[in-house]
């Protein structure tokens, strides 16, 4: 029925945009036989809007891998430099929840370490709506910000780092096996907004995958039954994730790429002094209006690499 319902929003979608095409065309054709319509401007506008949505239309037929209509568990992680860094991750944070919003994405905070002058030193949230991971996979990796620090007497250039990993959420996959022996689970006092329980009780946990060494925590729910719950989520996602990481990096070794892991190799760069640029390194796709990036308007940056991929996948 799920399947049902999309197939059923995706006619609906594409119907529409026929329409619009259609209607715009008869439009044009009569503005163009009057002198100084003032339908043209409007008539412009219109057909902006139109290549727009287009585009996202297009877009999410690119969308074909095994977990992409899934929802998404985003976390981001502040590198090195302290309150340089914790406020970039800050701003990273800003940027997905503002990109969540249009949207239309449900998003909920289930861990959130505050920073300890400014932003944040990690956050993890979910966000729950179609084709959320398939977007989002491509965020997933090191994000490097320059600008002149705010935090800096002297005015001087920063470069900071911060590290996004974005996992699907699946409720159960009989491919990941997590074994009660392999996990070490902690409880602790929650801090932050919470009512009442919070400070007073032991409900957040963090477990950590022995095997792996994957750590995760949870604080956002009431009770520390629920908190459990939701950390053994996010664990199982995150397993996954470097299960799909693992076979992109045996994909790309058998097509003779060259791959690094390291935490220095960021995919997307974010300048703001001493010139204004957002630039993805693996796509090359580049924006000039740094604002609006950070303001979450990051579906070029989406498209340019799902595009790549779908390429890379028929070469």
């Amino acid at each position: 029925m799920r399947r049902l319902r999309e197939l059923q929003d995706d006619l609906t979608t594409w119907r529409d945009l026929a329409d619009r095409a259609a209607m715009l065309a008869e439009l044009a054709a009569e503005a163009q036989s009057g002198e100084d319509d003032p339908l043209a401007a409007e008539l412009g506008a219109e057909a902006a809007t139109l290549a727009t949505d287009l585009a996202a239309a297009e877009a999410a037929l690119l969308l074909s891998g095994e977990y992409d209509g899934h929802d998404a568990i985003l976390s981001i992680h502040a590198g090195a430099g302290g309150t340089e860094s914790q406020d970039w991750a800050a701003m990273l944070e800003r940027l997905y929840l503002r990109w969540a919003d249009r949207h239309r994405l449900a998003v909920e905070v289930v861990d959130r370490m505050p920073g300890e002058e400014a932003g944040i030193k990690s956050v993890t949230f979910t966000l729950a709506g179609r084709n959320a991971y398939g977007l989002l996979r491509s965020e997933r990796g090191v994000h490097r910000l320059v600008r002149i620090s705010p935090f800096d007497s002297s005015a001087r250039r920063h470069t900071s780092f911060a590290l996004v990993e974005v996992s699907p959420v699946i409720e159960d996959d009989v491919s990941i096996e997590i074994r009660e022996d392999d996990l070490k689970v902690d409880v602790f006092r929650a801090s932050g907004a919470g009512g009442q329980h919070v400070n007073k009780t032991s409900s957040a946990v963090r477990m950590t995958h022995l095997p792996s060494g994957v750590v995760v925590s949870c604080q956002n729910e009431r009770s520390q039954a629920q908190n459990r719950e939701t950390a053994l989520k996010l664990l199982r996602a995150r397993l996954l994730e470097i299960r799909l990481e693992e076979r992109e990096v045996e994909q790309a070794r058998l097509k003779g790429q060259h791959v690094e892991a390291g935490w220095g190799n960021q995919i997307r760069s974010y300048v703001l002094q001493p010139y204004q640029m957002v630039k993805d390194h693996r796509t090359s796709h580049e924006v000039g209006n740094t604002q609006a990036v950070l303001d979450g308007e990051i579906d070029s940056f989406i498209d340019a690499y799902l595009r790549q991929q779908i390429g890379e996948t028929a070469g």
